[in-house]
């Protein structure tokens, strides 16, 4: 509303009519972008909203989920509890936070575990925050692809994990192989004789873009998903803290293999 009124008064005082008419067209564009915007921060629900309790929810659907997945190969390996523990050590927690994780990844681990209820609880509270449920899901790639392996069981109930929170097998699928583009991109950045060609593969699944794609449209694949993995912009959503890691990470990860890039079309590289 406002776009409107302040458009029509800009451009009545600088075109007269014509001015007045354009000015609430550019208006109404704002505010449309503008109303769009606050919907996907929560709308006023977020102004108000408990974080605390949404941050125990994040956590809780974190781990229980990941037992649950890790419990889809039929047994849960000592990989998979090995990287549940290597990630509630990055993660940082304290003692008291160390035994909620457990204790919810020990509730996903249950055969009755109501993890359809879960994870719609999950997403009527992050419907709205994309780049949240978005978050989630790669977490939950990272315990399915333990030591790179991933079952048939366990694609499975990633794909109803996904289809609970709205997205589709494609876009899993998308998420999928930039998480293991990552992983082997990130492996070799720390190996000194890695394969050059291997590495910039990788680094443009990562990005999610075709070795073909033009400057610019790299430039702007790179640009969205460092807004999506934001740090700031993900902690105001709900993430508890400590979670944040895991975006941080991502953007170095991204960063880095935009860089790659752009020297090796540069010719600097």
């Amino acid at each position: 509303m406002w776009g409107k009124i302040l458009g029509a008064l800009f451009g009545l005082a600088l075109l007269k009519l014509p001015g007045l008419l354009l000015g609430i067209l550019i208006g109404h564009w704002f505010d449309r972008a503008f109303r769009l915007q606050f919907e996907q921060n929560g709308g006023f629900s977020a102004l108000f909203r408990d974080n605390t309790d949404e941050q125990g929810l994040f956590r809780y659907t974190t781990f229980a989920t990941m037992g649950h997945i890790a419990k889809a190969t039929g047994v849960v390996t000592s990989s998979h509890i090995q990287q549940a523990t290597v990630f509630m050590d990055q993660l940082g927690l304290d003692s008291s936070q160390q035994r909620e994780a457990q204790a919810a990844f020990r509730d996903g681990k249950a055969v009755n575990f109501p993890l359809r209820q879960q994870l719609q609880q999950f997403y009527h509270t992050y419907r709205r925050r994309k780049d949240v449920l978005q978050l989630f899901l790669e977490i939950q790639l990272s315990i399915a692809n333990v030591n790179g392996n991933m079952t048939t069981a366990q694609y499975g109930l990633l794909q109803q994990v996904a289809g609970y929170l709205n997205f589709s097998a494609a876009q899993l699928d998308m998420l999928l192989q930039a998480y293991q583009a990552q992983s082997r991109f990130s492996s070799r950045s720390n190996q000194r004789h890695s394969s050059g060609q291997a590495s910039l593969a990788d680094a443009y699944q990562l990005l999610g873009v075709s070795q073909d794609v033009s400057d610019t449209a790299l430039k702007k694949a790179y640009r969205k998903l460092m807004a999506q993995h934001h740090p700031d912009k993900l902690m105001a959503q709900g993430v508890p803290a400590e979670m944040l890691d895991v975006a941080k990470k991502r953007t170095q990860d991204i960063q880095a293999a935009y860089e790659l890039l752009r020297q090796k079309r540069s010719g600097k590289a």
